[in-house]
C-alpha cells in the first residue's frame, strides 16, 4: 500500500510517499532522492517498492526544491532542515529505521547521522564522492565519525567516484561494507552486453540491501496511522 503524505518542514509542507507491506513489517527505510530527480523517479521507486516487497515500510519525500518546482538544491542547512523532518515522521511510526539515499540525499543522510539523528545504519546508493572530474574536493571528511554502519553501492564507472578513491575513502571505514556493480555509471546505468539492466540492477541491490539491515539484528517496526 502507498500514501501519499504531508510533511511538515520549515514552516511548509513536501509531500511524501509512505508505503507499508503486507504482514509483520521489519526495520523502517527512509529513502532521499538525488539532487536532479524527486521521490518519483524510476531510480527511487523501483528500490522502494522492492524493499517493501521484502518486508520494509519505506518512507520517501521531496526536499523543498524539488517540491517547488525548482532546478537547483538548496543549501545543506536547508536539505537537512527537510531531511529531519522526514526522518522525524518516520520515527513517530517506526520504531527502528535505517537511513538510505541516492547521490546527494545519501550524503546528507550521514552528515545527519553525524549530527546525532537516531538510526540503525545508512544505505548509500551512488554516494557523491567528489564533484565529476574534481576528485580533489572529497566528501568524506565526516564519514569517519558516522556512529552507525553503512552500506556503499557504487558503480564501477560512476564518474563522482572514482574507484581508487572508492578504495580508499570508503572500503577503508572501519564500519562501512562497500558493494561494487561492474560496469555500472552514477544511475547504476549498465551496457547492454552485461546481460542485465538498470532495473534488475536497482532491484538486485534492494534485496541485498534488506539482507543487509537483516544482519543489523532483526528489529520489528511499530507501525502507526500514516497521519
Amino acid at each position: 500500500m502507498t500514501r501519499r503524505v504531508a510533511i511538515e518542514a520549515g514552516g511548509g509542507f513536501v509531500t511524501g510517499r509512505w508505503r507499508v507491506p503486507e504482514g509483520t513489517a521489519r526495520t523502517g527505510v527512509l529513502l532521499a532522492h538525488g539532487a536532479g530527480a524527486g521521490q518519483d523517479h524510476p531510480g527511487i521507486t523501483t528500490i522502494a517498492e522492492a524493499l517493501v516487497g521484502q518486508g520494509h515500510p519505506v518512507l520517501t519525500f521531496n526536499y523543498s526544491y524539488m517540491e517547488a518546482g525548482r532546478r537547483f538544491p538548496d543549501r545543506r542547512d536547508t536539505l537537512l532542515l527537510c531531511h529531519r523532518a522526514a526522518a522525524a515522521w518516520l520515527g513517530q511510526r517506526c520504531e527502528r529505521f535505517v537511513m538510505a539515499g541516492r547521490s546527494m540525499g545519501g550524503r546528507m543522510a550521514s552528515y545527519l547521522a553525524v549530527e546525532g539523528q537516531p538510526c540503525a545504519g545508512l544505505v548509500l546508493y551512488a554516494y557523491p564522492l567528489h564533484p565529476a572530474g574534481k576528485p580533489d574536493r572529497l566528501r568524506a571528511d565526516h564519514l569517519p565519525r558516522v556512529p552507525v554502519p553503512m552500506l556503499f553501492f557504487t558503480g564501477q564507472k560512476d564518474r563522482l567516484a572514482l574507484p581508487h578513491l572508492v578504495e580508499t575513502h570508503l572500503r577503508g571505514l572501519e564500519r562501512s561494507v562497500v558493494e561494487i556493480i561492474p560496469d555500472a555509471d552514477h544511475s547504476f546505468r549498465v551496457p547492454k552486453r552485461s546481460g542485465t539492466t538498470q532495473q534488475e540492477v536497482l532491484r538486485g541491490m534492494a534485496e541485498r540491501t534488506a539482507r543487509w539491515i537483516e544482519g543489523l539484528g532483526q528489529g520489528k517496526a511499530e507501525l502507526e496511522g500514516a497521519g
